[in-house]
């Protein structure tokens, strides 16, 4: 079969995808499956099985449409679907920007950048976000008032490990239970995705970029955020954690005047697009 003929039945899987999401957030029937859905148990069974032997028959199906380059991650010892998501890439395919002064994308994933002006910091499609209901926190919200808040947004064919962007120290992790939504754009349109997410955050101080806090987002049936570390003294390019099974999003939130994102990328937000980046790849001018 041909490449091209595989892009087409890509396209038609994708076009009912978008479909099937369409019916969830803006139908009332399909409302009220969603919030089955989007229940703790539902994620909980299809976390089990996806974590079982049974899930490896449905391996090769989500590598083909999603149209994955499997040589570049190891991939000999599958004994589970979320194996094959959490792929480790191999050595060399991810290359970690170790100069001091560059500032690094934690993962894989699509990019907006925002300036934070009042709290009020994510106007994604027709949702605001607030660093305050992010975090819960607003001693900690208003260290990064007039700083910068990027978003990563990861899709299901992205690594979907992530690393340190900065040596340096930080606290434990922070978990704030929640719902979880997809968070493709059909969806946040319609609801603040991220406040209603399961989420968990980390305050990190940086060597280089003073305090960061990253939080990671999950999303429509995601079996958890899985981060390595507690209270740890951490290196630039070192894994931080994965997701398992489900589009999912990075939150990073930087102070006033520490690291200066490149202009490239605000522009692709301002005009409602979002900038394509590696894991390790320099974001800042």
């Amino acid at each position: 079969m041909s490449y091209r003929v595989l892009l087409k039945m890509g396209d038609v899987m994708k076009s009912k995808e978008s479909l099937s999401l369409r019916f969830l957030y803006h139908t009332v029937v399909g409302r009220f499956c969603l919030k089955i859905l989007v229940s703790r148990w539902v994620s909980f069974i299809v976390g089990k099985f996806l974590d079982s032997k049974w899930s490896k028959v449905i391996i090769p199906r989500f590598i083909k449409r999603n149209q994955i380059v499997m040589d570049d991650y190891d991939c000999d010892s599958f004994q589970c679907f979320n194996d094959c998501f959490t792929r480790k890439v191999k050595v060399g395919r991810r290359p970690i920007d170790l100069d001091k002064n560059h500032f690094i994308s934690p993962c894989d994933g699509l990019i907006s950048a925002y300036c934070i002006k009042k709290d009020l910091v994510i106007p994604v499609k027709q949702s605001q976000y607030s660093i305050t209901s992010l975090l819960q926190d607003d001693e900690l919200a208003s260290r990064y008032q007039d700083g910068i808040c990027l978003v990563f947004r990861l899709c299901v064919h992205h690594y979907h490990r992530y690393c340190y962007v900065d040596s340096g120290d930080k606290g434990k992790n922070v978990y704030i239970p929640g719902k979880l939504h997809t968070v493709r754009p059909i969806a946040l349109e319609s609801l603040p995705v991220f406040t209603e997410n399961a989420r968990e955050y980390t305050v990190m101080h940086t060597d280089h970029f003073g305090v960061v806090t990253q939080i990671e987002v999950g999303a429509l049936l995601v079996g958890k955020i899985k981060n390595h570390h507690e209270e740890y003294h951490f290196v630039k390019g070192e894994e931080k954690g994965m997701f398992l099974y489900g589009g999912s999003t990075i939150v990073l939130l930087l102070e006033k005047g520490s690291v200066k994102i490149a202009e490239k990328i605000f522009e692709k937000t301002r005009l409602g697009e979002e900038y394509e980046v590696k894991m390790g790849e320099r974001i800042s001018e």
